[in-house]
């Protein structure tokens, strides 16, 4: 029996969720990072092993049932998870941010290209194009910092590749196995935390001073497991989304909260915003608002057909 289609409501509401989350753990990473040096790399492991408690929590307060899987169909989910942090942290180590930023973005059209060639999946010509104004956004709040190098750019090109790869699998997954978010992640959250502890000895200190266990002071214990916290929120609900929507609407969310981070960057930390940065918001949050129109337009279609 196929269950039914979320209410536009709820999308609504689950998007909010995670923006408001992922904008919120943005900023607790950085509190981290900046006030204690806590290490990258570990921070993800810490965020998966919260994300697992969460789960496990979840699961006896019977909110959702676990569905048997083999772990060797979760295992190609979990290593393309783990690629993407070390491709994504390789590629932030060895480009500009700006270089970074722009790398990410093209996420997006790596997806459709994905999408089209190895599912058959078809999308819209105006919603592809919806593409170029946030990806010229991007561009403009990048462009001063933009510089190429070969390893820099190996890094970036693998993590994109990978990172794209990951997210499809997201949604395809679900719907090979019949599972829903909590169900999925039930299994790749544990799985990744593993793997994700096997490299961290290769990027970053374990025993040493800035590793996992060093005497860490009370406040970044706090920070940690609120950010932890936050991170269940928002593994659960990219889950959701790109389970119950697409990876494509995923990726908008992700450009609103790049808008959202520099902005809050801007107003919380003072970090300085240029006049090009301005003018790169504002052109990457015209084409999230094409680009939702556009959706919202498809869907009552589409309803409209399925009543006739």
């Amino acid at each position: 029996m196929e269950k039914p289609s979320p209410s536009n409501s709820f999308i609504t509401l689950c998007l909010g969720i995670n923006l408001c989350s992922s904008v919120t753990i943005v900023f607790l990473n950085k509190w981290l990072y900046v006030n204690y040096g806590f290490p990258n790399v570990t921070l993800t492991c810490v965020h998966f092993i919260m994300t697992s408690l969460g789960l496990e929590i979840c699961r006896r307060l019977n909110i959702f049932s676990p569905k048997s899987l083999p772990i060797k169909s979760v295992l190609p989910l979990s290593l393309t998870f783990c690629g993407f942090v070390v491709f994504t942290n390789l590629s932030l180590q060895n480009n500009t941010v700006g270089t970074y930023q722009l790398a990410k973005v093209m996420t997006t059209p790596c997806i459709l290209v994905i999408q089209t060639f190895f599912y058959n999946k078809t999308y819209p010509t105006k919603i592809k194009l919806t593409i170029v104004p946030i990806t010229l956004g991007v561009i403009l709040n990048s462009c001063y910092d933009v510089k190429f190098n070969i390893v820099g750019t190996i890094y970036a090109t693998l993590g994109v590749l990978v990172t794209s790869l990951y997210q499809v699998w997201v949604s395809t997954k679900q719907k090979e196995f019949q599972v829903n978010s909590m169900q999925l992640l039930y299994y790749q959250a544990p799985l990744s935390c593993i793997l994700i502890l096997i490299i961290i000895p290769f990027f970053e200190p374990v025993f040493a001073a800035g590793g996992l266990f060093q005497p860490w002071s009370s406040g970044a214990i706090l920070v940690m497991l609120a950010s932890g916290f936050v991170a269940f929120s928002v593994n659960l609900s990219i889950f959701w989304i790109i389970g119950n929507t697409s990876p494509v609407t995923y990726n908008m969310v992700g450009h609103f909260k790049f808008c959202s981070t520099l902005l809050g960057g801007y107003f919380i930390f003072r970090d300085p915003l240029h006049l090009n940065q301005t003018f790169g918001v504002a052109m990457t949050l015209f084409g999230i608002i094409l680009y939702t129109h556009f959706k919202l337009e498809e869907q009552s279609t589409n309803k409209l057909l399925t009543k006739v």
